[in-house]
């Protein structure tokens, strides 16, 4: 049995891939899927894809997009949740800043460059008619790096998932100044284009295996509870972002999506006016 590698940050999103490998439902399909989790985020799954350590992400959409444009040698094979993604706009629970406005000239924490805290926080600024110089920023690595800068007070700002840091926002360690949704389907799914040509059918076999687990999770009844228990968050805060999220059961993607996505990133300096933008998505 052919083996897929699939990579993806250790968030709640995931579970609908993990409960589908715990049935077996991959293996039913003729597929085996080896999992492995990325704390560092997409600017560290991007690096895997082009290093061949995996051959599949689960990834922030503006991420993957921006990464191919620059040379990564993979394509966008379906959407994986449809609904935008909520930044919480995060400082330490010391620094004095705590207007959402007073942000652009601080100091600011990202995973990576290319990654998601850095984009969108780049992303929000340009929206607001404002511009944030690289020296603003500071490589933190992952949600654990960025407690400690903050906490010692190196950095100011940290864009992340909000459901993700709001245990850590409850217990004072952490304060949310705002908040910022993508404007597009946060995630997706992208996969090496050496992969597509050596397992094509692989690769649709494991995709129907993920849709279809999406949409077996979205009509569960414990999902909520599930989702609790495994990444110790609140029940109401776990409902709250349940009913905030709906994940794809197919695989199209939007043309105009991904329009979208690279106005935004020519339109905040990530992507060059000029570049030429190479085939993005997968041709089945």
């Amino acid at each position: 049995m052919n083996t897929i590698r699939i990579g993806g940050v250790p968030e709640h999103f995931n579970l609908p891939v993990h409960l589908a490998k715990e049935r077996g439902d991959f293996k039913k399909r003729g597929v085996n899927i080896e999992w492995t989790t990325f704390r560092g985020g997409t600017g560290q799954m991007t690096k895997a894809l082009r290093d061949d350590e995996v051959d599949c992400c689960i990834l922030l959409t503006e991420g993957i997009v921006t990464d191919i444009i620059n040379g990564n040698p993979s394509k966008i094979i379906s959407n994986y949740v449809n609904s935008p993604l909520i930044w919480g706009i995060h400082s330490g629970a010391k620094n004095t800043l705590d207007n959402y406005k007073d942000i652009y000239e601080k100091k600011y924490a990202i995973s990576r460059f290319g990654s998601g805290s850095h984009l969108m926080a780049i992303v929000d600024a340009t929206s607001n008619d404002r511009k944030i110089k690289k020296s603003q920023f500071k490589v933190i690595k992952n949600l654990e790096g960025a407690l400690e800068s903050l906490g010692k007070g190196e950095t100011d700002v940290f864009y992340w998932e909000k459901f993700t840091t709001k245990p850590f926002v409850d217990s004072g360690e952490l304060k949310r100044v705002g908040q910022y949704l993508t404007p597009w389907p946060c995630f997706v799914i992208a996969a090496t284009d050496k992969i597509l040509k050596e397992q094509p059918e692989n690769i649709i076999r494991m995709l129907r295996t993920i849709h279809d687990s999406n949409d077996i999770f979205m009509q569960d009844k414990t999902a909520i509870k599930q989702v609790s228990k495994r990444f110790g968050q609140k029940s109401k805060d776990v409902e709250r972002w349940f009913h905030q999220t709906e994940w794809a059961i197919h695989g199209w993607v939007s043309n105009k999506m991904l329009e979208s996505v690279v106005y935004n990133l020519k339109v905040a300096g990530i992507v060059k006016k000029r570049q030429v933008i190479p085939d993005l998505v997968w041709l089945r």
